[in-house]
């Protein structure tokens, strides 16, 4: 896989950002950063995707993995943004770990 294909990541992290900078009322990520629980919201999101991810896996159900891996690698992502944690850190973190 190439740098190029993983720039999608980068991209969706931009607009949350950018969400969470200039909010839009119609916006799934704003809703999800201004919920009134806040960060609980989003914790809750990111557990849920992580357990359909697993019953997706257990089930052998390989388009269903590649379906909730993406929801959950999208809550992580809105996760990141809220907490202030860049891209950069968590690739920083995994270079590292390979040393």
């Amino acid at each position: 896989m190439s740098e190029t294909d993983l720039s999608i990541l980068n991209e969706i992290y931009d607009v949350i950002l950018e969400r969470k900078n200039k909010p839009v009322e119609s916006s799934y990520v704003c809703s999800l950063l201004s919920h009134r629980k806040g960060i609980d919201k989003i914790l809750e999101k990111v557990g849920e995707e992580s357990i359909e991810t697993i019953l997706a896996a257990k089930g052998d159900r390989r388009e269903e993995i590649i379906y909730e891996s993406s929801d959950l690698l999208f809550h992580l992502l809105v996760m990141f943004a809220a907490k202030g944690i860049t891209l950069e850190e968590i690739a920083e973190e995994l270079k590292k770990r390979r040393e």
